[in-house]
């Protein structure tokens, strides 16, 4: 069985480490328990759309040059792997931290934006009643947040970020936005031009 103290002294060993940005995980993707982890998932599949691959072992990053990593860290049951996780981020590469609580106490977000400081967080309530709390952030203590159960959104606005000095991000977030955009035409004429019966067949087909 994996110690707390296993994974706090790891994560203080990573962050000794002196390791290229194209190694370290630019994004990490944490939440309070693994049951949040059906509304987390929304932010590894926009990653993913995005082309990040997933970092699971530090000292062997997969071949995409962007990528993400995720752990569970509860502020409530494990505060001391919260506040190293919180505390390594910057030394062990991040850019910015997508943080999913849930529960009426969603600490996780507001606490790892705090001590992460200047690390950019971007909080996830993982339920509506974990709204205030997450977006709770006296003035001087920043945090961005998502609505409930947004975390591909959370996603894309780290993508965001780190588009601010990558060019390939910022391209991808560019192609993924007109996507967007095609596929609602699409709709639209097919609406139109087929009448709703013949829309709603075409639909049922699919």
């Amino acid at each position: 069985m994996t110690d707390e103290s296993d994974l706090i002294d790891r994560l203080r060993d990573e962050a000794a480490q002196d390791r290229p940005a194209e190694e370290t995980p630019d994004v990490g993707i944490i939440m309070g328990s693994d049951s949040d982890l059906p509304v987390m998932a929304g932010a590894y599949e926009a990653l993913s759309e995005l082309g990040f691959g997933e970092q699971t072992d530090f000292g062997d990053s997969p071949e995409e040059r962007f990528t993400f990593e995720s752990y569970v860290v509860s502020a409530h049951r494990t505060p001391d792997l919260m506040y190293a996780y919180a505390d390594t981020a910057e030394a062990r590469g991040l850019d910015v931290i997508v943080a999913g609580a849930g529960g009426k106490s969603a600490d996780l977000p507001n606490m790892t934006a705090s001590i992460a400081f200047p690390v950019p967080v971007v909080g996830v309530p993982v339920q509506e009643k974990s709204v205030d709390s997450v977006i709770g952030m006296p003035t001087g203590a920043p945090i961005t947040a998502v609505d409930a159960g947004k975390s591909f959104n959370a996603a894309l606005s780290a993508a965001q970020v780190l588009a601010r000095e990558h060019d390939e991000v910022n391209e991808r977030l560019v192609a993924f936005h007109e996507g967007q955009k095609e596929g609602v035409a699409d709709v639209s004429r097919a609406l139109h031009d087929l009448g709703l019966e013949g829309f709603r067949a075409r639909s049922d087909e699919s």
